[in-house]
């Protein structure tokens, strides 16, 4: 079923997931057992990220080195296969400009047809390590915005879904500008928006307010995650330039042990999910990290 169907259906808040695809080595009955316990919830979907190519450089005899691309995880094509054939849960896997020409994103696009997949989230890619600013594969894409167009021009039936930075993504000069660029994916066909995580509810609140007042109508569905360690209040920051309100990192940081730390991180987001749901969002996106026991917890409090 398409998102876009299932959120017009859908009377109530629902949750729905992400995952990571495993590293190579890892069996498809591995790989769907860590899940099982989140199937309990009966999620409406899962996402599957997608994850770029990295480059190593392998010594040669002669002193010289050989740069190698390598894949390191299994393809979110397969696991999303995978999890749709085995549990009969829409999968929605990652699509994205990084590292891959247009002839490419349009060849996987057929294979997920093919497949009875007819969902996927349309996105630009991070930066190689090392590098300062994106740089588009030649041939590709250079922004989401072109993806989404892409997508629907050559596969008009596929419902597509964006991400969005409810603090602005760390290259926008400012949030004003970052709403009109996603304002351009919404305008080039994308059918909902599923946002970056956030610790402040009401940070999601207002940036909701200023998409309806920049005209964007698409539904806007909030990403959440637990934060679990005391290590995670300077990780996450860096890693996805989002802000930890000041009250949690305080709590976290005198936490006695790991398990009080897990234990204030789970209890923050619990809250948060019951506040959401008392708003009436539409639904709410889990980043699980393909980990299970604190969003077992979460679903079983809030859902």
């Amino acid at each position: 079923m398409k998102i876009s169907e299932i959120l017009r259906s859908s009377t109530k808040t629902y949750p729905s997931l992400e995952i990571v695809p495993p590293l190579k080595g890892i069996g498809k009955d591995e790989l769907l057992e860590s899940i099982r316990p989140l199937m309990e919830f009966e999620p409406k979907y899962i996402n599957v990220t997608c994850h770029r190519d990295e480059v190593e450089f392998v010594a040669n005899p002669d002193g010289t080195y050989t740069k190698k691309t390598v894949q390191n995880r299994v393809s979110e094509v397969v696991v999303a296969t995978a999890i749709q054939q085995h549990y009969g849960v829409d999968a929605v896997p990652h699509m994205i400009c990084a590292g891959a020409t247009k002839e490419h994103i349009h060849a996987e696009l057929e294979n997920l047809r093919y497949l009875g997949i007819e969902n996927v989230l349309a996105l630009r890619g991070d930066c190689l390590v090392g590098e300062k600013r994106f740089t588009p594969t030649p041939g590709g894409y250079h922004y989401a915005s072109e993806l989404v167009s892409g997508i629907r021009e050559q596969n008009p039936d596929f419902c597509i879904g964006v991400g969005a930075y409810p603090e602005k993504h760390f290259e926008s000069p400012n949030l004003e500008t970052d709403i009109q660029m996603l304002k351009k994916k919404v305008d080039a066909g994308a059918d909902y928006i599923i946002t970056q995580m956030f610790f402040d509810n009401q940070v999601f609140y207002d940036f909701v307010a200023k998409c309806r007042e920049a005209g964007i109508t698409v539904p806007i569905i909030p990403g959440i995650k637990p934060l679990s360690t005391v290590r995670q209040l300077t990780m996450l920051p860096e890693a996805f330039s989002i802000d930890i309100p000041l009250r949690l990192s305080e709590m976290v940081a005198k936490a006695a042990d790991k398990e009080e730390a897990y234990r204030i991180g789970t209890d923050w987001c619990i809250a948060q999910c019951k506040d959401l749901i008392a708003h009436n969002v539409p639904a709410i996106h889990l980043y699980t990290m393909t980990k299970s026991r604190n969003i077992v917890e979460i679903l079983r409090a809030c859902f």
